[in-house]
């Protein structure tokens, strides 16, 4: 069907109608603030429509759908008077990994909100059980949260939502878990690389890898680099796409965060199995935030990285040059860890804009190494080192997370279903 309007030319009419017209952020006098139940958001629904062509679940399109299944979610516990957006992904966890083909059940709630314009929506996606029937632990594929901001549908300006009414002693748990996870991406943003140097253990690990470089190039020095270490420059894999009207929100011309998601996650995995001429298995989405909306019609550029890999060919030693390994080693598998870097880009004016990082975490079965060589690329490393430290971290406070180093052998099996 032939519409009448083109998007681009529709999109720019109403920006023209919203010019100098003004706007208010006070809320309807008739929206419910009252406190609610986390039952009163819960949500499921069973799909069966994951399968890529070599018979594995595609998780791209399952990430997709778990951030548009939080927006519904959302809305059943805002009302439709306002707008929600996707802030965040709080991180997407493999709990177990699917070793047959299955229906799957993706459900969640609001766990935490205080009454402010965010919320978090904890969501999980597990094999179906039989009716009548609870999710069993072991059937849980994966878990995550998503961090969800209700806006004014005319000013675009945070609105007040309903806080959470807590009822049981587990309804408390996940409340502080997510005033928890609240409180700690606050503190880590005061220690971010742009606002804090290397600290003395980053900084020695960074001189030995150049002092390793230098010793590469050196024909005087026998050592070589070995073949399984790669230059960080020669991971780069990269994508444009102009974005179709087909992936946007429900409210505007503005592509829905799911959408970006399922294309970050696709070349991320193609990144990681061009770096390990393998197919790679999916282990983790590091919290990753989403910076500034992407309009109908501009162009998304998708740059994707080895940033790390664990264990790595840098370690702590009692002195520079016993942090470096030389030469291969034994070690059997490698977790890659990929970032992908967005940018939006306006194809008339040619401004372009961040839209958000996103950091993947994937298992290979191949001894590799990935070396930075230019200041950037060893400030992208300590990133992605600093992400590779408080997973295993978390790992250790929560025994119930199946990623270990011990289990490596179950993730790298052949006979599971999920990428």
């Amino acid at each position: 069907m032939r519409v009448e309007t083109p998007w681009v030319e529709a999109l720019r009419k109403k920006r023209a109608e919203d010019v100098g017209t003004k706007r208010t952020s006070i809320p309807p006098p008739d929206r419910d603030l009252s406190p609610k139940k986390m039952s009163d958001s819960r949500y499921r629904l069973l799909l069966d429509n994951y399968l890529n062509a070599n018979g594995h679940i595609r998780l791209g399109t399952l990430f997709m759908d778990l951030d548009a299944l939080s927006g519904v979610i959302a809305y059943k516990h805002t009302g439709e008077s306002v707008t929600t957006v996707t802030a965040a992904v709080d991180r997407i966890t493999i709990n177990h990994p699917l070793k047959e083909l299955c229906d799957l059940e993706l459900s969640g709630q609001v766990t935490f909100a205080t009454g402010r314009s965010s919320m978090e929506i904890s969501l999980q996606v597990a094999k179906a059980p039989d009716d009548g029937a609870e999710v069993k632990k072991e059937d849980v594929l994966m878990t995550c949260a998503f961090t969800m901001v209700s806006l004014d549908p005319e000013s675009k300006r945070p609105v007040a939502i309903p806080p959470l009414k807590i009822d049981t002693p587990e309804e408390q748990r996940l409340f502080d878990l997510g005033e928890k996870n609240y409180r700690a991406k606050k503190a880590l943003a005061k220690t971010t690389l742009r606002k804090q140097t290397p600290n003395d253990q980053e900084s020695d690990l960074i001189h030995a890898m150049w002092l390793k470089q230098l010793e590469y190039h050196d024909p005087n020095v026998s050592v070589r680099k070995p073949q399984n270490v790669v230059y960080m420059s020669q991971t780069k894999l990269s994508s444009a796409q102009i974005m179709q009207p087909q992936y946007r929100n429900r409210h505007n011309f503005m592509i829905f965060g799911g959408f970006l998601l399922k294309q970050t996650f696709e070349l991320a995995f193609c990144c990681a199995a061009s770096f390990s001429h393998s197919r790679p298995t999916f282990i983790s989405l590091d919290p990753s935030t989403f910076d500034n909306p992407v309009p109908v019609g501009s162009v998304l550029y998708l740059t994707a990285t080895v940033a790390y890999t664990d264990p790595p060919l840098v370690d702590i030693g009692s002195s520079a040059d016993s942090c470096v390994t030389d030469g291969p080693t034994t070690k059997r598998y490698t977790r890659v860890q990929i970032r992908i870097d967005s940018k939006v880009r306006n194809v008339e004016h040619g401004e372009t804009k961040p839209t958000g990082q996103f950091n993947y975490t994937f298992l290979v079965e191949k001894d590799l190494n990935v070396i930075p060589s230019k200041y950037s690329e060893y400030m992208m490393w300590v990133d992605a080192r600093r992400r590779a430290e408080r997973v295993t971290a978390s790992i250790q406070a929560s025994p119930k997370h199946a990623f270990t180093m011990d289990h490596l052998q179950d993730y790298g099996q052949k006979d599971r279903v999920t990428e």
